[in-house]
């Protein structure tokens, strides 16, 4: 009996070590995340805070608005098209070469991924208002958070979602390759709501895989890998935040 109660409390003390563990990794995946995206916000701003002038220039955007000689390199000219795809070749060269990165040199990595998806995204600041900008921002926090809090608490295992949330992806993408030649708005409003709801999917998708692969995982001690996986689960919660505000503001952000 005495053997048996010894095995209960190391086995209990062990489930409460893990559960510290889970706690303090997804919050080192909410705040790696979080500082990302306020690196990434602060970056867009002064990005199109330098774009744009009051004083008359060739670049006309609006009745009162011009793009700077700074604005007009980044998005009037080739080099916009480097700016756009940019954060694409981060991520797959991130995600290709993390094994080869310590955690500190990853985290500093997708601090400058971050940076640049700032500067990738700047032009919103020209195109909507900056009231519907911290709206939309709003509405996507509040959606996230509640996505999220439902994938860590769930039972239900949704790996399932995973395939069929891929598939719509690769789907998307493809409707939007397509529609950057027709220019359809009733497209483009399609797109933006199947684009909402496949990254709120991923939002919940992505959080129960963090947790389950750190569960997984947590046996083995290795710190620096843990370390790492909780860059890459920011890097996922991330980019599914950043593209459901995006859609968002598609769908409901205010035009200049």
């Amino acid at each position: 009996m005495a053997q048996f109660d010894t095995i209960r409390t190391a086995t209990g003390a062990r489930a409460a070590q893990i559960d510290e563990g889970l706690r303090a990794h997804m919050n080192k995946v909410y705040g790696t995340m979080s500082v990302g995206m306020l690196i990434t916000f602060a970056a867009a701003w002064a990005i199109a805070g330098l774009a744009v002038s009051s004083v008359p220039t060739e670049y006309q955007i609006s009745a009162s608005t011009y793009l700077t000689q700074f604005g007009a390199t980044l998005f009037a000219s080739p080099l916009k098209w480097i700016i756009m795809f940019a954060p694409l070749a981060f991520v797959f060269g991130f995600s290709a070469g993390i094994n080869r990165l310590s955690a500190a040199a990853a985290q500093t990595v997708f601090y400058v991924f971050a940076a640049v998806m700032g500067v990738s995204i700047s032009w919103i600041f020209l195109v909507f208002t900056g009231q519907s900008i911290i709206q939309v921002f709003l509405i996507t926090s509040i959606a996230f958070a509640g996505l999220s809090l439902y994938g860590y608490t769930t039972k239900k295992d949704l790996s399932g979602m995973g395939t069929f949330l891929m598939m719509g992806l690769i789907g998307l993408i493809v409707a939007m390759i397509v529609n950057w030649f027709l220019q359809s708005p009733a497209m483009m409003y399609a797109i933006s709501v199947i684009g909402v709801l496949i990254f709120a999917g991923l939002t919940a998708y992505d959080t129960q895989s963090i947790k389950n692969t750190y569960l997984q995982m947590a046996h083995s001690g290795d710190q620096e890998w843990l370390g790492k996986a909780a860059i890459m689960g920011a890097l996922s919660l991330y980019l599914d935040f950043i593209n459901m505000f995006m859609f968002l503001l598609q769908l409901f952000g205010s035009r200049e």
